[in-house]
């Protein structure tokens, strides 16, 4: 079951008690009695009614426990049972529901930072450089490798630590380095970062970032590198231009100075960046397109320039899963060409670019470019595709048998139920059939999508018969002794004595057809909505 279908919280307690969530004391007391008479076990001289009414009975018990008690019923009304049973305790009595819901929230809140202060989030990055004129020179096809990790941990609600190393191995040369990154929320609006690195990056920095409105961040850095002792400072504005665009201008002095301007833009189906860098001895620009064909599947276009490098690039990606995604990338440029392959799983990446040519040659490059590309859309149309629409068809199985087994049980429960019932309702059937008062001659709870064809056919076919549940006899029950059948708004009616939840996460209805006068009389309802029979207007 993926979720419940929208609507009003959840009070099956009140439907259960048949009352309004907004009844006094006293109407939950009398309600109580009632039902309490109606299930309690020694009224039954049958040992498997007496099981029946037992279990119903401590259901009945449990709703008046907690209806009946101020505090619980404030928790119950706030946050349902997950309320009651999460083990939240109130200390001193509070009077106002707004205060014993923000007492709630501020235990839920520690409850939360405990779990948190011993989450770790690690993330890490493979690279493996592949060549493949290297390999047909005979000297292997492993150009170099390197490898990245860290792990952040949140220390408290505002100070976080952030632990990484990499380790870099290029053909016969290689190293690594180590870093520390901590940060601490100063307030709402400003945070600081202490960094320090040991390796070939060694230094030692702070950063501090402030909101200067709503629209605009400013970050300003020092670090200095403990290798040649030399400073650099920057100073970054990002600026908010619309919903969906920001741009920022990024000031860097040092032995290296330079300015860069960049943007970004995204919106639903497509994001786009770029990027100015110029410095004292080098200026570069970079470009991106991105367009997401559906939810799951991407194409990307790519472009860099400047005094020391010259590309383009275009591929595509595809989601597999909630937590996995794989990208193809074609890559032509003044370093040769070059397919790229990644895997993101998580906070991990695996990246692998495979040099194809150190050499433009137009026919190659085409060749690189159409071969693979062909490959790609063969694969995926016959082998892919196919194998995870299998994988989520079996997925789609397993939840329905798993919520097929809940829905029995469910089934099971509420048939008891309606055996306890039985005989009082064919009593008042009888009785109001002789006076031609109120009575419901068919009744049925379930699916809308069911309940609506079953209108236009006049009968529930055999498919859809499994997501309507037949509830003619509570019904009956709940008549009152003014002839009435009343049900009240924003309960949810699965939770009615006798009834029972049909098809778990789809928009319900019941649908209620009944005698008054001599004359037939029909109606439909939403799950959440009152109804209040007989009246006139409901006439067929």
């Amino acid at each position: 079951m993926d979720g419940e279908e929208d609507g009003p919280p959840k009070r099956e307690l009140y439907a259960l008690l048949q009352v309004s969530p907004e009844a006094t004391d006293e109407d939950i007391r009398k309600a109580y009695r009632h039902w309490a008479q109606v299930y309690h076990p020694d009224k039954y001289q049958d040992f498997h009614m007496q099981q029946i009414a037992t279990e119903n009975f401590q259901r009945i018990c449990q709703a008046y426990e907690i209806l009946s008690d101020e505090y619980k019923r404030q928790i119950y009304d706030i946050y349902g049972m997950e309320g009651i049973n999460s083990g939240l305790e109130l200390g001193p009595k509070l009077n106002k529901v707004e205060e014993l819901k923000a007492e709630l929230e501020r235990l839920r809140k520690r409850k939360e930072e405990g779990k948190m202060s011993a989450h770790f989030r690690p993330s890490g990055t493979i690279l493996t450089h592949l060549s493949l004129p290297q390999f047909l020179d005979g000297d292997g096809i492993m150009r170099g490798m390197a490898m990245s990790s860290e792990v952040q941990s949140q220390l408290s609600k505002r100070t976080a630590i952030a632990i990484g190393g990499n380790l870099e191995v290029n053909e016969n040369s290689g190293g690594g380095a180590a870093s520390t990154v901590l940060r601490h929320q100063l307030s709402p609006v400003s945070s600081i970062e202490f960094i320090a690195s040991a390796g070939l990056r060694a230094l030692i920095g702070v950063q501090t970032t402030r909101n200067l409105s709503l629209h605009s961040t400013a970050t300003i850095a020092i670090a200095k590198s403990l290798r040649d002792g030399s400073i650099n400072l920057s100073n970054t504005w990002t600026r908010q231009l619309s919903e969906t665009a920001n741009a920022n201008i990024q000031l860097l002095l040092g032995p290296e100075s330079s300015i860069a301007l960049g943007w970004q833009k995204k919106y639903k189906k497509m994001s786009a960046s770029g990027e100015l860098k110029i410095g004292t001895s080098s200026f570069a620009a970079s470009a991106h397109y991105t367009h997401r064909f559906s939810s799951k599947s991407h194409g990307r276009i790519a472009g860099r320039f400047g005094s020391t490098n010259l590309e383009f690039e275009v591929g595509g990606g595809r989601k597999l899963s909630n937590f996995s995604t794989v990208r193809m990338l074609y890559t032509i440029g003044i370093q040769g060409i070059f397919w790229k392959f990644e895997l993101h799983r998580g906070g991990q990446k695996l990246i692998i670019p495979i040099l194809l040519s150190r050499h433009l040659n137009p026919v190659f490059a085409t060749g690189a470019f159409v071969i693979p590309t062909s490959l790609y859309f063969l694969l995926k149309k016959f082998v892919v595709k196919p194998y995870y629409l299998q994988r989520e068809k079996q997925k789609t199985l397993e939840n329905e048998e798993r919520n097929s087994a809940q829905v029995q049980e469910a089934r099971a429960a509420a048939e008891k139920a309606q055996q306890l019932l039985k005989i009082v309702a064919n009593r008042k059937i009888s009785r109001h059939l002789e006076t031609n008062e109120l009575v419901i001659t068919k009744a049925v709870y379930g699916s809308s999508k069911a309940l609506k064809k079953a209108d236009e056919s006049r009968e529930v076919n055999k498919e859809s018969a499994s997501e309507v549940f037949d509830v003619t006899i509570p019904l009956n029950f709940l008549i009152n002794d003014s002839g009435q059948l009343k049900l009240h708004e924003g309960v949810r009616k699965s939770g009615i004595m006798g009834f029972c939840d049909p098809c778990p996460g789809e928009p319900k209805l019941l649908h209620v057809e009944f005698t008054y006068g001599g004359k037939r009389f029909e109606v439909e309802v939403d799950d959440h909505a009152a109804l209040l029979i007989p009246q006139e207007s409901h006439g067929v």
